[in-house]
C-alpha cells in the first residue's frame, strides 16, 4: 500500500505530467505554425521566380497573418526571399511582373493597417524606374537547393516559334527525371527539341549523365538554348560533357545518330503539330533502328486527335509504345490540370 508520503509524491508527479501536456501542446502548435510559415515562404519564392500566375500564390495565409499580428514582418520575410534575394539580382523576373508583385504586397499591407515598410517602397521605386524588355528570366528551384535559370521570351509565340518559352511537359519530364535519376546516370543522353533547355539542364544538374546533347533546329531557339546552357555553367563543367547541336529532323542521317551514340533519348512537347509529326516519327524510327536506346516522349495533350495521329504513325512505322505511369513528385510550379502523358518507345 502507498504511504501518505508516497501518495503525495505520486500526486505531485501526476500534476507535473498534466502541466507538461498543455505546455508540450503549445510548443507543438508553435512549431506547426512555424513550419507552415516556412512552407508558405517557400511557395512564394517558387512561384515568384518561375513567374507563376498571381492566383496561385498563398495570399490568404498572408492576409490572415497580417490581420492577426498587425505586423509587416512576414511581408519583409517574403521580400527577402523574392525581390531582395540574390537570385533576383542575378536573374530577375520581368519588370512588369515584379512591379505587380510588389504592388500586391503593398495592397495587402495597407488593407491590414500595418505600418509602412521602407524596404517595400524602395523595391517598388526600383522597378518603376526600370525599362521592360521582351525577354525575362525564369528560375526553377531544385530539391538540392540549386536552381535552373532560363532566359525566356515573354510572348508565348515569338519569331515564328513556340520554342522560346518553357512548356508544362518539359517541367513534368524534369520532375520524372529527378525521381528516376538512374535512367540518366553515367549515360549519353540526346534530347530532341530541347527548346530553352529546362529538362536537359535539370538532368545535367541532378542526374549525373556522362554526356548530354541538346538539340533543336530553329536558329533563335538554338541561340537562346546556348545562352541558357552557358548561364547555368554547363559549358565550364568537366562532367557531363555538354553540346548544343543543330538537328534537322528531315535531314538527320543514321550515321549522325550513331555518332552521337545515345543510351537515352528524351523529348518534351514535340508532337503538337500535325505538320511535323511525320518527320518526328521518321527520326525516331532511325534512332531505334541504328541502336537500342531508351526513348521517352512526354506530351501535353492539347489536341487529342493530333496526339492519337502521332501514336498511330508510330504504330504504322513498326514502333510500339507503352504509357509510363506512376507518381511524380511535385517540384516545379505549373498547372496540374493539364493532360500530360509520357510514353516509352521500343521496336
Amino acid at each position: 500500500m502507498l504511504t501518505e508520503v508516497n501518495k503525495r509524491a505520486w500526486s505531485q508527479k501526476i500534476l507535473l505530467v498534466r502541466s507538461r501536456k498543455p505546455r508540450d501542446r503549445i510548443i507543438k502548435e508553435k512549431m506547426d505554425v512555424l513550419k507552415e510559415k516556412m512552407d508558405v515562404l517557400n511557395d512564394f519564392q517558387r512561384f515568384f521566380f518561375s513567374m507563376s500566375r498571381f492566383a496561385s500564390f498563398p495570399w490568404t495565409f498572408l492576409e490572415k497573418d497580417l490581420q492577426s499580428n498587425k505586423s509587416s514582418q512576414f511581408i519583409l520575410d517574403i521580400l527577402k526571399q523574392t525581390c531582395l534575394h540574390s537570385l533576383c539580382t542575378k536573374f530577375p523576373p520581368s519588370v512588369k511582373y515584379r512591379r505587380l508583385f510588389i504592388s500586391e504586397l503593398i495592397r495587402q499591407q495597407e488593407a491590414a493597417g500595418c505600418d509602412p515598410l521602407d524596404e517595400l517602397y524602395d523595391a517598388l521605386a526600383k522597378v518603376l524606374g526600370a525599362e521592360d524588355t521582351p525577354d525575362c528570366y525564369k528560375s526553377y528551384l531544385l530539391p538540392c537547393g540549386d536552381s535552373v535559370s532560363l532566359l525566356e521570351n515573354v510572348a508565348l509565340i515569338s519569331e515564328g516559334t513556340t520554342g522560346l518559352v518553357t512548356w508544362e511537359s518539359a517541367l513534368y519530364l524534369a520532375e520524372w527525371a529527378l525521381d528516376h535519376q538512374q535512367a540518366f546516370t553515367g549515360r549519353t543522353v540526346l534530347e530532341l527539341g530541347s527548346g530553352l533547355g529546362m529538362t536537359g539542364i535539370t538532368i545535367c544538374r541532378s542526374c549525373s549523365p556522362n554526356r548530354f546533347v541538346f538539340s533543336d533546329c530553329h536558329p533563335s531557339v538554338l541561340q537562346k538554348l546556348r545562352t541558357n546552357v552557358r548561364l547555368n555553367g554547363l559549358f565550364e563543367q568537366e562532367t557531363p560533357t555538354v553540346s548544343v547541336e543543330l538537328l534537322d529532323w528531315t535531314t538527320a542521317t543514321e550515321e549522325e545518330l550513331q555518332e552521337i551514340g545515345a543510351d537515352t533519348v528524351i523529348a518534351a512537347d514535340v508532337a503538337y503539330d500535325p505538320e511535323v509529326v511525320g518527320n518526328l516519327v521518321t527520326l525516331l524510327t532511325k534512332i531505334l533502328r541504328c541502336s537500342s536506346p531508351e526513348v521517352l516522349i512526354c506530351s501535353s495533350i492539347r489536341n487529342p486527335e493530333t496526339y492519337s495521329g502521332f501514336k498511330q504513325q508510330l504504330e504504322n512505322a513498326g514502333v510500339s509504345h507503352h504509357v509510363v505511369t506512376g507518381h511524380v513528385s511535385n517540384v516545379f510550379p505549373y498547372s496540374r490540370f493539364s493532360s500530360i502523358e509520357m510514353i516509352k518507345l521500343y521496336r
